[in-house]
């Protein structure tokens, strides 16, 4: 009985066909590890801008106008952030525009950033302590009780049920949402 098996060109072929297989597997999961690299840096580029027009809403005098950068220690690295206050198109608004990379990415580009986000900070509306005026200052299309929300409510509960302070039947009672049937 005679056996017989691979010949050495057919051994050559099939170890092509394996190489460029792995091959492709390789290089999707390098593709795939590039990308969640990429992602998590933006996530922690996002929360660092976040954070910063936060904490410059959150002072208590109002920003100058300007540039301010500066680096911190965020999720075991080091991050460069920029930070441009600039008056807003609106009176009494700034504009808040956030930088953020990493640190010893610099060397790439002045203008090379992971990310930039933008905020508003404005005065308040109303002084401290005045509260605001939230009754309409006439009916919508509808006329009275047409549905609309207001702080005071004809019931006092803060909704406008529609239906001369009665709340209607399965209505909501809580505050900002217009009363109604629920489904």
């Amino acid at each position: 009985m005679k056996t017989r098996g691979f010949t050495l060109v057919e051994v050559l072929v099939a170890l092509v066909i394996v190489a460029a297989g792995a091959s492709a597997v390789l290089s999707s999961l390098n593709s795939a590890a590039i990308s969640t690299v990429y992602l998590r840096d933006k996530t922690f580029a996002e929360w660092i801008a976040n954070n910063r027009i936060v904490e410059t809403r959150l002072t208590t005098s109002a920003p100058q106008n300007g540039k301010s950068e500066g680096e911190l220690d965020y999720a075991g690295r080091r991050w460069q952030w920029r930070q441009q206050v600039a008056a807003g198109e609106l009176p009494g608004l700034r504009r808040i525009d956030v930088s953020v990379r990493p640190a010893g990415e610099a060397a790439a580009g002045p203008e090379d950033w992971t990310l930039t986000i933008s905020g508003v900070l404005g005065r308040d509306i109303a002084p401290p302590g005045t509260g605001l005026d939230w009754e309409p200052a006439a009916p919508g299309p509808g006329g009275a009780g047409s549905g609309s929300v207001n702080a005071g409510g004809a019931n006092g509960t803060g909704v406008d049920t529609g239906s001369g302070g009665a709340a209607s039947p399965g209505g909501s009672a809580r505050p900002g949402v217009t009363g109604g049937p629920r489904r």
